[in-house]
């Protein structure tokens, strides 16, 4: 049987775990935003990246055609997960996502080299049959982004450098509202031809043309580079906005069961109380009466 002081335990422990759900809940909130604005503040860069394409364009059409080949392509891939639990189906989500997306490109034929980033991801993608070429972990902050994609980067060359007609795809969550998400793959190699084809050709902004200094091969590179940069940090901002998004939905779900909790530790504590408080005012009357009847009876 419970007792009054183990249901009392039980509220305090549910009142400091309340606590610890409230703190979560306002840092995901606050990690959501910080995300935001790195995304929004990747716009002007990424903008400022396609007017230099443009004008390196103009001179001649964009490089190669390995966007147009019909033959099916081995296959890379950058899944996105988390570095850390409470996220609800965050992982399993992606996990999901992107075996699924990789099947229907034929994975199975052509082979898939696979860069985890996130150690909970990791884990449902092995339970799923995937080898993991390379795993490693999240930046914890916006800071973290850049020196993560700059180890991404060099992998990603390696990559290309062993088989050059690998493409490369990447898997991420996308926010859709501050407590909403959902999965997105989209080809980082190679480059979109429609898409350099439209920069080529889209008017420029006013009459004076820029000119550059550099050999244009040289500045293309640097160009492509900034764009994959881009691409990557984008995927890096978008996924751990949409991690803290899963985690901010989770806790305010734990948050409401443990109100829920509380309410009836407390309606049980309350009337457990009541009743000792009860059985003693009965026992001081018996007690009483048991004292004082025979005086009573006497006089």
């Amino acid at each position: 049987m419970e007792t009054i002081e183990s249901l009392k335990k039980k509220v305090a422990s549910a009142e400091d775990l309340q606590s610890v759900v409230k703190t979560m809940k306002a840092l995901a909130a606050a990690s959501i935003r910080q995300y935001e604005r790195a995304v929004e503040s990747l716009a002007e860069y990424a903008g400022t990246i396609e007017m230099g394409l443009q004008i390196v364009l103009r001179e001649q059409p964009p490089f190669g055609e390995i966007s147009r080949r019909k033959t099916r392509p081995a296959l890379g891939a950058v899944v996105f997960g988390s570095q850390q639990g409470l996220a609800g189906q965050f992982n399993e989500q992606i996990a999901g996502y992107t075996v699924e997306q990789l099947h229907q490109m034929g994975s199975r034929e052509t082979g898939c080299r696979l860069l985890a980033v996130g150690q909970q991801v990791v884990h449902r993608l092995v339970r799923a049959g995937q080898s993991i070429d390379h795993q490693m972990s999240l930046p914890n902050s916006v800071s973290g982004i850049t020196p993560a994609v700059q180890k991404i980067l060099p992998r990603i060359e390696r990559w290309r450098r062993e088989e050059p007609l690998l493409r490369i795809l990447l898997f991420h969550h996308r926010p859709r509202s501050r407590a909403a998400y959902q999965p997105h793959m989209m080809t980082l190699v190679p480059i979109d031809q429609d898409w350099l084809e439209d920069l080529r050709h889209r008017q420029w902004a006013s009459p004076s043309l820029p000119t550059y200094r550099m050999e244009r091969p040289a500045l293309l590179t640097s160009l492509i580079r900034q764009h994959l940069f881009i691409s990557l940090y984008r995927a890096f901002a978008e996924s751990l906005a949409s991690e803290n998004a899963s985690r901010l939905a989770a806790m305010q779900a734990a948050e409401k069961n443990i109100d829920e909790r509380i309410e009836a530790l407390r309606s049980r504590y309350h009337h457990r109380r009541q009743s000792a408080i009860t059985a003693e005012l009965l026992d001081i009357i018996s007690g009483f009466e048991a004292l004082t009847g025979p005086d009573i009876h006497h006089s």
